[in-house]
């Protein structure tokens, strides 16, 4: 039985490069994570917040929920939307999607291909 424990540790020889070689693929990892989610969520939220600070009244906009108005009053955190006429709503400005004619400017282009 000597004989297996023996060719057992013949075949375990220890790897010199094996702590930095082990950490390799985590930071391919972590890179890979960073160029596919991280930066490109960063940059669409720095677009979101350039795009609220040229917000004012009168602009057509949609909310992240689908609603489509006229702003009729700004506040430091609230838009007020007018979706008819004498129909009101205030909606949280980090709700505010973007610009209502980019919505309609995507469909008119579909249509024209």
């Amino acid at each position: 039985m000597s004989f297996l424990i023996e060719s057992t540790y013949a075949q375990a020889t220890p790897d010199a490069a094996s702590p930095i070689s082990s950490f390799l693929p985590l930071v391919a990892i972590f890179v890979i994570f960073y160029f596919l989610m991280i930066r490109p969520q960063k940059k669409q939220l720095e677009q979101e917040k350039e795009m609220l600070t040229t917000l004012g009244k009168g602009d057509e906009i949609f909310t992240k929920s689908g609603l489509l108005g006229t702003i009729v009053g700004m506040t430091e955190k609230v838009v007020t939307l007018e979706i008819t006429e004498n129909v009101k709503i205030k909606v949280l400005r980090s709700q505010v999607g973007g610009l209502a004619s980019k919505v309609f400017e995507s469909k008119k282009k579909e249509e024209k291909k």
